[in-house]
């Protein structure tokens, strides 16, 4: 017998017909002899309608209120197939966040995870149920209903697996795994069969949609191999696991490609001790995330700092960065929103060397210019104009001969 978590994503759940193709799923593992704790997104699209009701209630919703709301998502479906499964004869039981253990921090619309106690899905398991649990949601220590962000079934499931010591985490939704690059992209991109944890986190945050990055955190802490399979077939999907000597064999092994970038430069900001803390500190404040950072030397006693943010957080990082600017004497603001980043990912690049040189006669072949270059030990990201970004992702998927198998 082993333990499995199953997480079924929106478009896997978005109708009754569909519901009922999950249970047949759920239902076949449990036949198998294995215990099975099945984590739901809420129904495609659901989300955003409620996020849309909210909007007609109030031009500024209580983010308190908009958890509770929100959290009746995954309610819908956990109980529609906890009833389902019950129908077809099956011992199961539905569990909503805070009845599952899953302690949050107070941060509404992005609460952290900070501990599980899984007692009561331990005691369901044990009895012979399969227990449905709605992802998305725990409480904090006043008992309120938190919710975890977009994409937070995913952390749910990991998190859950990681508490239980589940054999599998597998994580169903509308892709078949894991792709060198965008398929909507590139034609020749191919499914991978195994990926570490760390060419996964790096993936994730770098534009591909396949798992949200705090699911990949928890299982790379945690070591809990995740499935990532599609729900509609039965193919065997990608695994992402803990690194191992054969994985380095391939220098590269994804591009990735954000078009979610926008770029702020401050001119000739003084070079002197603690600027950088003046600029950056008001941005933290703000909740904005900054992505790359760039310094160049103008002249004497000034630089040039540059750095990214998403293009949701662009307005506000602005207008914080004219403040800023004025505060400690920078000059101009240069702004650009129609850029996107590159990136080339890979365990090989430890071992390996010219991988940039690669990459940057490639996107020179195709008169692209880079305008923004940050490196990590596994990956390698590019800023360059949006409307070369499909262009380069297939040059460099080409270039280093992931379109061969």
């Amino acid at each position: 017998m082993s333990l499995r978590v199953q997480k079924y994503g929106g478009t896997s759940v978005a109708d009754i017909e569909r519901i009922s193709n999950v249970a047949d799923r759920v239902q076949k593992a449990h036949d198998a002899g294995d215990q099975v704790v099945v984590v739901l997104s809420a129904m495609a699209g659901v989300t955003d309608k409620l996020i849309a009701l909210a909007s007609q209630a109030s031009g500024s919703p209580d983010k308190r209120e908009l958890d509770v709301l929100l959290a009746t998502g995954e309610q819908t479906t956990a109980s529609l197939l906890a009833m389902m499964l019950k129908s077809r004869g099956y011992k199961a039981k539905s569990f909503l966040g805070y009845q599952a253990g899953i302690h949050t921090d107070h941060m509404s619309g992005k609460a952290r995870i900070l501990d599980i106690d899984s007692k009561r899905l331990k005691t369901a398991l044990d009895e012979g149920h399969i227990v449905v649990m709605a992802g998305f949601q725990g409480y904090n220590d006043d008992g309120d209903i938190t919710t975890l962000g977009r994409g937070g079934s995913d952390t749910s499931a990991v998190a859950i697996a990681a508490s239980l010591k589940a054999d599998v985490c597998e994580i169903f939704t509308d892709v078949d795994g894991v792709y060198t690059t965008d398929p909507r992209i590139c034609a020749d991109a191919r499914k991978i069969s195994t990926i570490s944890y760390e060419e996964m986190l790096e993936m994730a945050i770098l534009g591909a949609k396949v798992l949200q990055i705090r699911s990949v955190e928890f299982a790379k802490k945690y070591n809990v191999p995740v499935h990532v399979r599609s729900s509609f077939n039965e193919e065997e999907g990608t695994m992402v696991i803990n690194e191992s000597a054969d994985m380095e064999s391939a220098i590269v092994s994804g591009v990735t490609c954000d078009m979610n970038e926008a770029r702020i430069t401050l001119k000739r900001v003084p070079d002197q001790p603690g600027v950088s803390a003046k600029i950056f500190g008001p941005l933290a404040e703000a909740e904005i995330m900054v992505d790359m950072i760039i310094q160049n030397t103008r002249s004497e006693g000034e630089t040039d700092l540059t750095f990214t943010v998403t293009k949701d957080d662009f307005e506000r990082a602005k207008e914080i960065s004219e403040v800023v600017a004025k505060e400690i004497g920078a000059g101009e603001i240069k702004t650009a929103t129609e850029i996107a980043k590159v990136s080339v990912i890979g365990l090989g690049m430890k071992s390996h060397s010219g991988v940039a040189a690669i990459m940057f006669k490639a996107l020179a072949s195709e008169n692209i210019n880079i305008r923004l270059i940050s490196t990590s030990e596994i990956r390698i990201s590019c800023v360059i104009l949006s409307k070369y970004a499909e262009l380069a992702v297939r040059t460099l998927h080409s270039a280093f001969g992931l379109d061969k198998e």
